[in-house]
């Protein structure tokens, strides 16, 4: 089995961890081979906004596989008559913050030669970008007049670019990626404003950000359909067809047009995890594996001696349900 045996438009290759550097560098190796067989683009699990200029949130640039795919897209490009398009599919937002909507929408606003005082209903950037607007709901702006205010001039600005769309270039999907986005903070801030206890809010705001993720995923899709496939890279709980994240998403509109491919690790000294337990989904995989191979889905059971702390999550029935694969790092 190869991944190039696989005919859906989006194959998405998950990771249990970001932690184990063996993840990332394997993919640049797997994407340069993809891209000879009708790949043109690359998603990672990072702000679409930032990726349009080769940025990164999360603070994933500073993982070295990061920085080297991005050098070695360059280098592709200046040497091809069909460039490779690097793309992130994540909302605009960190652990426990979120920046305000302002720059995005007045970048659309600009865009379009409007005449729209966006500061005037945003105020300060800081009392939307502070922790407490995400973590205290009685510090939120989101459910202020102006945050309803804005969320009409947002869809407002998404309506007249697509009055202009009749021949899109590249500056309008630019200004369409920053109308998203702007829209989708809003939506997140208004979330964050809704109150709760601890455990419905932060499933609250999981569930707004797989939200965003999954609409930028299929606009992804239907901007690179027509010169290609992706191949979409994130943790497997953002991928996975099960449940209500992203990939559940994306993977139910899409039909066979997306394929999951779940990440597996047997043991790693980066995150200090040992060998796991012969009976277990990663020690069946972990017996004929020197360094990493595709496999099908494996019969087993769940991993005991994960660690969520470090971002790390075992294979159980839930990622391996829908998953058209695994790929196991030994």
């Amino acid at each position: 089995m190869e991944l190039t045996d696989f005919t859906a438009d989006v194959l998405a290759l998950g990771e249990p961890t970001h932690f184990e550097p063996a993840f990332a560098r394997l993919r640049n190796d797997l994407f340069a081979q993809l891209a000879e067989h009708g790949f043109r683009s690359i998603a990672l699990e990072t702000d679409r906004v930032a990726a349009l200029d080769g940025g990164f949130s999360h603070n994933l640039g500073e993982v070295d596989a990061n920085r080297q795919l991005l050098a070695w897209l360059r280098e592709y490009n200046e040497n091809t008559d069909e460039p490779l398009a690097f793309h992130g599919f994540d909302a605009p937002t960190e652990m426990f913050s979120a920046p305000s909507p302002r720059a995005y929408l007045e970048h659309v606003r600009d865009y379009l030669g409007l005449d729209v005082d966006i500061a005037a209903l945003t105020g300060d950037d800081e009392r939307w970008s502070r922790s407490e607007a995400i973590l205290d709901p009685a510090q939120s702006p989101g459910a202020s007049s102006e945050a309803r205010e804005l969320r009409v001039i947002a869809d407002d600005l998404l309506v007249a670019l697509h009055a202009r769309a009749s021949r899109p270039d590249a500056g309008w999907w630019r200004a369409k990626v920053h109308a998203t986005a702007g829209r989708g903070l809003l939506r997140y801030h208004a979330a964050s404003a809704r109150p709760g206890d601890r455990e419905t809010r932060i499933a609250r705001l999981a569930g707004m950000r797989a939200v965003l993720m999954a609409e930028n995923l299929l606009d992804i899709h239907a901007l690179e359909a027509p010169r290609g496939r992706t191949l979409v890279f994130a943790h497997n709980g953002h991928l996975q067809r099960s449940g209500s994240g992203a990939g559940a998403i994306a993977g139910s509109l899409l039909g066979d047009r997306y394929a999951f491919v779940a990440g597996s690790l047997g043991h790693s000294d980066a995150i200090g995890l040992g060998e796991p337990a012969p009976d277990t989904y990663e020690g069946v995989l972990q017996r004929d594996t020197k360094t990493w191979r595709l496999a099908e889905v494996p019969d087993g059971r769940k991993r005991a001696d994960t660690k969520p702390e470090r971002g790390y999550f075992g294979l159980d029935a839930d990622v391996l349900d829908g998953a058209a694969a695994v790929w196991h790092i030994a």
